[in-house]
């Protein structure tokens, strides 16, 4: 059974990252801290796959990384085999490129590929997320206050470090993303929560302004973005409307069920977009006119390659992701 606020949140962050991508304007990060909000959602489905295993959290594991791994494997198909044939520049030692395999680390790449590979720091936390799942679920569960806070703490203290850093500016959000799935968010009194929602938003606007008074970008900042985001994150999911979505359903099913392929391929697309865009005369359209092209250029991934999520989840491979679909089977 599909929970569709969830899956509305999830495709609305998918489309805010899309066009933070396309126009890179710092108040999008305040508007909807869409990282924030994918990480808290992850939390809420792994605790609730993990409450139905039956004692068996290898198999959502299994499960999870399955969903996971095929779809970045086709980009790193296609390319690392174009980075080597290009003549890249400073190929790693062929250790390093089994991180296009098991991607405990953003995997290398050429400079001319960077759109598609600064975005991978995302698969990275994701999968170091889920992997300490089980015992971070049940840290929780005794120690709720304490295991939320951590991340929190590590975040003051490694500031902008690499992995470690996006783990700890996220790790709070997928804690939450547990108190949702627990009722936790629910069982508290609505004038508290709103009260620590705003604490700690006001946390990370005050970090702003008082700590980096030359940057705006909550995604430039890591202690902010890990403070607004859990504020934002907090209110979102104790929301949890019954929702209702037809007029859209259609849109975010399809949305959903090509998430990770529209997240490892819009950035490429857009990138494209401007070449392709100039080729074509979408300056005649201003910022539209490009980013009808940048969408044009996904379709192609999302066509071609999106029926491996549908395998990896264990569905009917489709090429049009907007097909109805009669039963949904997590895991």
């Amino acid at each position: 059974m599909r929970e569709r606020y969830l899956d509305t949140l999830r495709a609305a962050a998918i489309v805010r990252v899309v066009v933070y991508h396309m126009f890179p304007v710092a108040w999008l990060s305040y508007a909807f801290p869409a990282m924030g909000v994918m990480f808290g959602i992850g939390g809420s489905l792994m605790a609730l796959s993990l409450d139905r295993s039956n004692g068996a959290p290898d198999r959502v594991l299994a499960s999870r990384v399955r969903r996971l791994l095929p779809a970045f494997w086709a980009l790193g198909a296609v390319l690392v085999p174009a980075m080597l044939l290009s003549g890249w520049a400073d190929r790693p030692h062929w250790p390093n490129l089994l991180l296009w395999l098991v991607p405990l680390a953003p995997p290398p790449g050429d400079t001319w590929a960077l759109p598609a590979t600064n975005v991978l720091w995302y698969i990275v936390t994701y999968l170091w997320l889920v992997l300490p799942s089980p015992m971070l679920l049940w840290a929780y569960r005794r120690w709720p206050l304490r295991t939320a806070l951590v991340p929190l703490a590590l975040v003051l203290v490694v500031g902008d470090a690499g992995v470690v850093s996006d783990l700890a500016t996220f790790g709070a959000c997928w804690v939450a993303g547990f108190a949702h799935r627990d009722g936790a968010l629910r069982r508290m009194a609505r004038p508290l929560l709103a009260a620590v929602a705003a604490a700690c938003v006001a946390a990370g606007v005050s970090w702003v302004l008082i700590f980096t008074p030359g940057e705006r970008d909550l995604n430039e900042i890591p202690p902010a973005q890990a403070l607004y985001s859990l504020g934002f994150v907090l209110v979102l999911l104790r929301l949890s409307p019954p929702l209702d979505s037809r007029p859209l359903d259609r849109v975010v099913s399809a949305l959903n069920r090509r998430a990770v392929t529209i997240y490892l391929w819009h950035n490429p697309a857009i990138a494209t977009s401007f070449v392709v865009g100039d080729a074509v005369g979408a300056w005649h359209l201003g910022d539209v006119g490009y980013l009808a092209v940048a969408l044009a250029l996904l379709l192609l991934p999302v066509t071609l390659l999106g029926w491996i999520e549908d395998v990896s989840s264990r569905r009917p491979a489709r090429l049009l992701p907007w097909a109805r679909e009669h039963s949904v089977r997590r895991s």
